[in-house]
Formats: C-alpha cells, structure tokens, sequence
C-alpha cells in the first residue's frame, strides 16, 4: 500500500494511462483485423483501403508510446507483404 501522497498521486496516474493506453491497443488491434479479414476474403483494393486506414494507427501507438517502433514495422511489413501476394 502506497504511503507518501506522492505514490498515491502515481497510483491514480497509472490506473488512468492504464485505461487510455489499452483503449489505444485496441485501436490499432481492430484497425489490423480489418485488414486480416479483407484479406481472408480475397479482396484486395479492400485490403488495400484497410492497410492505408491501419498505418496511421500503427505510427500513432508508436509515438504515444505503446508499440516499439520495430514492432509497428514488423506488423505493417507482414501486412504489406499479405496484400501485395492478393492477386
């Protein structure tokens, strides 16, 4: 249990950043299931239209701080590869 006035101040900040920055993963996480799910149907200017939704949003977590920026490559790369090999 936090004691000094300023742990408990940390406690409160936490469990609020908690909250924005896991409501933010959720984001990005639904922004790349459309992708995923335009490319399981086989439509590639979908799949196309999703992934330039889903860049930002990637590039977004990075700056605020929630994906490493190798990550959002990595996940954008895979992405990019999966659309490109649609015919």
């Amino acid at each position: 249990m936090a004691n000094t006035p300023q742990a408990k101040k940390r406690i409160r900040r936490n469990d609020r950043r908690a909250e924005i920055n896991g409501n933010r993963v959720s984001r990005i996480r639904t922004f790349i299931k459309k992708v995923e799910s335009a490319l399981e149907s086989g439509d590639k200017a979908a799949a196309t239209v999703a992934l330039a939704a889903a860049q930002p949003e990637l590039q977004r977590g990075v700056a605020k701080g929630v994906l490493h920026k190798n990550t959002a490559s990595r996940k954008f790369s895979r992405l990019n590869k999966r659309v490109q090999a649609l015919a």
